[in-house]
């Protein structure tokens, strides 16, 4: 009788802890919520869940150290000093200082995990914030940087057409020149906005079953005079395929993965691509007989802006944003995209789909 008792009591402890912890972080998150909606910002959900926590756990930890110092008369963690540097630290995150960082706290009794835990989640919260804030000012550097050149470019020659002494074989070259860089420009400024759609948490896929193999087949076609124009072979080797998909999205990728083979295999090279299913997945290969791509590119190749020779790609057009595009892509679908490749000695891509059979 006193061991069921004892059951209940501890049965009914659990139930209020757990009632007192919901209602808590409920209330952090509808508190954090209307917070962001007042200053107009929408943060990331690794973001708001970080605030949500930090935000709760403070709620929990004042709760129990109020208890704490009405039924004990002490609160160990305020006579540490310690609630004083988590507001501190958050007041330096606020004002855009990422580089705070708390000690861990070596606390006895149970008043120690919770602090803990709270310590942890604004060093977490502090970390993100500082790598998100190294890749924005690292995107705006890059943007500008292929924004100005071809802006350069395109005032350089403009000016240069004022000259009344200009044969007309000079001017067709000026007026050539100023058409490739704003094609240039127009393609990096789709390209980002692609980007930022399919970031967006509003983008949704449409993905539909079509035949995989038609579509890579008329993409090699429409591409033929950039292949044809350098005297390229190309091979497609495929078996009937159906994919459920994004039709429109999955054809950036193969038209980038073509593009890019054309462009940088040599004149009389060769190009051989490859569609079949494998187990439960469906995989294209494209292999080039390019110049290849060193182990250290290989690495970075699918970060976005990011050139494995940025002179040879900015002379064929590239902005380093193509296969950034293509991975953001393929991921959605939930597939994976890789490279192969050695220095002289070509490339290959793979891009693998989950295959789900309609």
């Amino acid at each position: 009788m006193i061991f069921l008792k004892r059951l209940g009591a501890a049965f009914i402890g659990f139930v209020a802890i757990v009632t007192f912890l919901s209602i808590v972080f409920t209330a952090a998150y509808y508190a954090t919520t209307w917070l962001f909606a007042q200053l107009y910002y929408t943060p990331s959900p690794l973001i708001q869940q970080l605030l949500t926590s930090i935000f709760g756990l403070l709620i929990v930890l004042i709760t129990v150290g109020t208890i704490g110092f009405i039924n004990h008369g002490r609160m160990e963690v305020w006579q540490d000093g310690l609630f004083g540097s988590i507001v501190d630290a958050l007041g330096r995150i606020a004002q855009g200082d990422y580089s705070v960082r708390l000690d861990n706290p070596k606390m006895n009794g149970s008043g120690g995990k919770p602090v803990g835990m709270l310590v942890q989640s604004v060093n977490t919260l502090a970390q993100e914030l500082n790598a998100m804030e190294t890749m924005r000012q690292e995107f705006i550097s890059n943007v500008s940087h292929e924004i100005q050149s071809p802006l350069t470019s395109i005032r350089g020659f403009a000016h240069a057409l004022h000259d009344d002494n200009l044969d007309a074989a000079d001017r067709a070259h000026y007026l050539n020149i100023i058409e490739t860089e704003s094609t240039r420009l127009s393609n990096l400024t789709e390209n980002l906005l692609a980007l930022a759609s399919l970031d967006s948490e509003s983008y949704t896929l449409d993905p539909k079953p079509y035949r995989l193999d038609v579509q890579l087949r008329d993409i090699v076609l429409a591409c033929e005079p950039q292949w044809q124009a350098k005297q390229i072979e190309m091979n497609l080797a495929s078996e009937p395929v159906t994919l459920a998909g994004d039709q429109d999205l999955l054809n950036q990728v193969w038209l980038n993965l073509i593009h890019n083979s054309i462009k940088f295999t040599p004149a009389r090279g060769k190009i051989c691509m490859a569609l079949h299913t494998r187990d439960n997945a469906i995989e294209f290969c494209i292999t080039d007989t390019g110049s290849g791509i060193a182990p250290a590119d290989q690495a970075r190749i699918f970060e976005r802006f990011y050139k494995a020779d940025a002179s040879r790609e900015r002379a064929r057009g590239g902005s380093g944003l193509g296969l950034a595009i293509a991975k953001k892509i393929v991921e959605m679908h939930h597939g994976t995209i890789a490279v192969q490749s050695a220095l002289g000695a070509g490339s290959t891509f793979t891009v693998s789909l989950p295959n789900q059979p309609n």
